[in-house]
């Protein structure tokens, strides 16, 4: 069994802010993969579904960002899981907006969500780093962060969620490379190679020969006369 942790803040008035892209990344898997209806425990809400073959519990904790620890800790206790099986998706300042990555283990890098987290379970644990950009002065971030995306980041966000529910089920498997590769398939597809190729005239088919002259020299002055 896995626990994907979204990390954000409850209520309507949080729902767009950059800080909540982790809710809003489990609630796509939830729905593009038939999961159940969202119920109340862990001081949070939680989804139960399957991804693949694995069982997966889909938790956003309510508790607000900065103690998202107690409900991923609770959590944790009541399903006996150990910190290889929990994955928590986070915004991400230090990556550009729409990129995406994983992380197992490591510091918090100053993100309150992780802060609470590392706390309550410790840092062994698989994060997926999801980018927002930075406002590029440290002492605008806390509004940043708490400011809904914009209207120009509708195209690369709903391609970065489709792209994370695409790669859920190898998340869940521990095929992070596959995961990424999703992901990487929505928010960056290759380029088709046809596109710089010169267009071609198609070579003209050959002509067919003259039939030879096989008439004897007295019919040719007659003919010539005719």
């Amino acid at each position: 069994m896995k626990l994907f942790v979204g990390l954000g803040n409850p209520g309507a008035k949080y729902a767009g802010n950059r800080h909540n892209i982790g809710y809003m990344a489990v609630d796509r898997i939830a729905a593009d993969h038939g999961f159940g209806p969202w119920r109340s425990k862990f001081q949070g809400v939680f989804s139960e579904g399957r991804l693949g073959q694995e069982k997966v519990i889909l938790l956003k904790p309510e508790t607000f960002m900065n103690l998202s620890g107690q409900s991923v800790g609770e959590a944790m206790r009541f399903h006996k899981l150990e910190l290889a099986d929990v994955i928590v998706f986070h915004d991400e300042l230090d990556l550009a907006p729409g990129k995406c990555r994983l992380k197992s283990g490591g510091g918090h890098a100053g993100h309150n969500g992780l802060r609470s987290i590392h706390a309550h379970i410790g840092e062994a644990y698989d994060r997926v780093r999801l980018g927002i950009g930075h406002p590029g002065d440290k002492n605008r971030v806390a509004g940043y962060v708490l400011s809904d995306f914009a209207k120009a980041d509708a195209d690369w966000l709903d391609d970065l969620l489709r792209g994370i529910s695409d790669g859920a089920a190898a998340l869940a498997a521990g095929e992070g490379a596959k995961f990424l590769n999703a992901v990487s398939l929505r928010t960056a597809p290759p380029r088709s190679s046809t596109g710089n190729q010169k267009k071609t005239e198609p070579a003209p088919e050959p002509e067919a020969p003259e039939p030879a002259d096989t008439r004897s020299p007295l019919q040719k002055l007659v003919d010539r006369f005719r």
